[in-house]
């Protein structure tokens, strides 16, 4: 796989990025949704673990560098219009912030309560 040719047939947002969906290869269960630019996926094909882009804080973040967290990639899979990437991990720990295993822990009825 030639990746400067992956990137460049990717459709990014006019910011330069596109969202990746994390999900855990073996249980299937989506973890995360975070941003990616060129520079993220290019680390993340390179090291095996994920890498984003914080649009809050203007610089990629290696997940896990703090918390010890890693999300070790296993394959990644572009969507049918190319604009959205699914990455299949083996986490070692919870990917949210809150300790959660996933980001999604609350339906829409409890989060309006």
């Amino acid at each position: 796989m030639d990746l400067e040719t992956v990137i460049a047939r990717l459709r990014w947002t006019p910011d330069g990025l596109i969202p990746a969906v994390v999900q855990d290869a073996h249980s299937e269960q989506v973890l995360m949704v975070a941003w990616m630019n060129a520079d993220a996926l290019r680390r993340t094909v390179q090291t095996g673990e994920t890498h984003f882009w914080s649009r809050s804080r203007g610089e990629l973040w290696h997940k896990g560098a703090t918390s010890g967290h890693t999300q070790r990639v296993t394959g990644i899979w572009v969507d049918c219009d190319a604009d959205v990437l699914l990455v299949r991990v083996e986490p070692a720990g919870p990917a949210c912030h809150t300790g959660a295993v996933s980001c999604f822990f609350r339906t829409l009825e409890a989060f309006g309560e």
